[in-house]
């Protein structure tokens, strides 16, 4: 077994990217404060070849400096938009038929591993604030919540780690996809 070098890994550039098939999924930000999570989190988007990312209320934008220090360049391969507020944001994809799904620890919610996303949802898919989680008044307008099973003393995750284990998750249910790419 070997490392492969950067030639073998076959990376597409930006403009190669930006015209390639997209897994149907935005990533919500319900006010983000960590410009480090927001750049870990462009980076995953990228690595899943999302649609796009919307950034909401006080989550910041590139370009910033401590965005593009995690992100590594994502920035510029993923899109995305900025909304003011989040209810904005899951407004504009509910009317372009998108399922809005919370990734919360509700009393009704659903369990991750219970959860199957189906090859013809487009799905946005919102994440809350570092410690606040996600707005009362946004879970109420998502059409499920959805909760990453957890056994310790804290039920906490940090949210780039919460994104990457939700995207992971989803793609392997989404076999159609990459049996494609």
């Amino acid at each position: 077994m070997r490392k492969l070098s950067m030639n073998e890994l076959n990376r597409l550039s930006v403009n190669e990217f930006k015209s390639a098939p997209k897994i149907p999924i935005v990533l919500v930000l319900d006010n983000i404060r960590s410009q480090n999570n927001i750049g870990s989190i462009f980076r995953t988007a990228d690595a899943f070849r999302l649609e796009s990312i919307y950034l909401c209320g006080i989550t910041a934008t590139p370009p910033h400096r401590e965005i593009h220090k995690t992100a590594l360049g994502a920035t510029e391969s993923v899109d995305w938009r900025y909304f003011p507020s989040t209810l904005e944001a899951i407004s504009e994809l509910k009317a372009r038929n998108y399922k809005v799904l919370a990734i919360e620890q509700t009393h009704k919610g659903t369990l991750l591993t219970q959860f199957v996303p189906t090859d013809d949802d487009k799905l946005a898919v919102v994440f809350g604030n570092e410690v606040n989680g996600i707005e009362e008044v946004v879970i109420n307008q998502a059409h499920t919540c959805i909760e990453i099973p957890q056994f310790g003393t804290k039920h906490s995750l940090n949210i780039s780690v919460s994104v990457g284990i939700v995207l992971w998750d989803f793609f392997t249910k989404l076999k159609v996809f990459y049996e494609k790419t």
